[in-house]
């Protein structure tokens, strides 16, 4: 098989799951026939569907697809297929599953990590009392106003437009439209619409913090999922490799995404970053304490694996939600409403493994970044924030990179 008819049917498997679950795939900017030809079909059979993805794995490593492109189609045939398998109903655990869609490895965390986590978030908080009860202080007088939120939305989404696109260039044409939404499991979306057009859904379920916006604004956005989106449109699917015109759920693109897009305002603004957002508050009349906050991050960093332990209990050792939940409300320090619904995303049958894509996207990114970064400067871990944005890398290929 050419390599161009194996990038056909590579689409066309991955198109075929959103038969089976709508929003399996994320986005796709390829050849619309494609699209159509995948909604006109009959509903795939997902044990059939499995057979195909195998078959494909195959195709590929005897194809002369170069071996950057050869690497990358079947990592994501291999996650295709446990998502087939999955489909089919065959049991797979949890572990391997997550493994499969990723190309990681996880395990529980260590409680002693997250009692650290705490003194040292206790510290930068202050006072005396219970920590849960001191932190949902310092949270609600983080509170967004409601009727300020679209004026954040837009000041934050312009100044790091435009300094983004001073490192690294967009379309003129590129544009980013951002909606309020209810009822979601997540806090921001981004709908990639192609021609470097973006969709971004904020969900006003969940309250919006003045410490956390300038995260959301760059994860969704600048230099986040809309800015990878656009450049690789351009620079790949534009320069022929057409396996990136398709962006699937369960996939190790997820994870290097989210791991880019976790990292993006701090590779865009430098570790300073909320002192310069305390700036763009103060311009719209609202006071942040943007040093305070970049302290409270760094402790709160330490809890990372949390969400994770979280979808090991609740799938892997068959927790309940009672449990997980005071679980996430001990060492997450959340509030009983936040913990429930994050369980909405950890129990969702298409969302249940992802949370992985943030805490071992966000490490093995951020091990990455620091690794190649000329000492800890804001234009050096730029440059090297660009090759995640600009080249089709994989976990493994990252791993290979840092063992060498």
């Amino acid at each position: 098989m050419d390599s161009e008819s194996l990038i056909t049917d590579y689409l066309r498997a991955g198109l075929a799951f959103d038969r089976l679950e709508e929003g399996f795939v994320d986005a796709f900017t390829g050849d619309p026939r494609l699209r159509a030809e995948s909604v006109n079909d009959p509903a795939p059979d997902p044990a059939e569907l499995a057979r195909r993805i195998r078959g494909l794995r195959g195709d590929v490593a005897g194809s002369d697809l170069p071996q950057q492109r050869r690497d990358f189609v079947a990592a994501h045939l291999s996650a295709m297929e446990c998502s087939a398998r999955r489909f089919a109903g065959e049991e797979i655990g949890f572990v391997d599953e997550v493994r499969q869609y990723f190309d990681v490895d996880i395990e529980l965390g260590d409680p002693e990590d997250y009692r650290r986590a705490h003194a040292a978030l206790s510290d930068v908080l202050g006072g005396s009392g219970d920590l849960a009860a001191r932190y949902a202080a310092h949270r609600t007088a983080d509170e967004i106003p409601g009727d300020r939120v679209a004026d954040c939305v837009a000041a934050f989404s312009s100044a790091l437009r435009e300094r983004v696109r001073a490192t690294h260039p967009l379309p003129d044409t590129e544009i980013v439209e951002f909606e309020v939404v209810t009822d979601k499991p997540w806090s921001g979306f981004n709908y990639y619409l192609g021609d470097f057009r973006s969709r971004v859904a904020i969900n006003v379920d969940l309250t919006q913090h003045m410490a956390s916006l300038p995260h959301l604004i760059a994860h969704e956005a600048y230099p986040g999922h809309h800015t990878e989106h656009c450049r690789k449109e351009e620079i790949l699917v534009a320069g022929g490799q057409r396996e990136q015109s398709i962006f699937l759920v369960n996939t190790p693109q997820c994870l290097m995404a989210e791991g880019l897009a976790d990292h993006a305002l701090e590779s865009a603004i430098g570790p300073d970053w909320g002192l310069w957002a305390q700036e763009i508050y103060a311009d719209l009349g609202l006071r942040f304490d943007g040093d305070r906050a970049q302290r409270i991050s760094r402790a709160t960093g330490g809890l990372l694996g949390v969400r994770q332990d979280a979808a090991l209990l609740l799938h892997d050792r068959g927790a309940d939600h009672d449990t997980v939940a005071e679980y996430l409300q001990t060492w997450l320090l959340a509030s009983q409403p936040r913990a429930r619904q994050m369980l909405r995303f950890l129990s969702s049958p298409l969302w249940r493994a992802y949370i992985t894509t943030y805490v071992e996207g966000y490490r093995l990114l951020g091990t990455w970044l620091d690794a190649g970064a000329d000492g800890s400067s804001a234009s050096s871990r730029s440059t090297r924030f660009g090759r995640l944005l600009d080249e089709p890398l994989t976990p493994a290929a990252l791993r290979t990179e840092l063992a060498q």
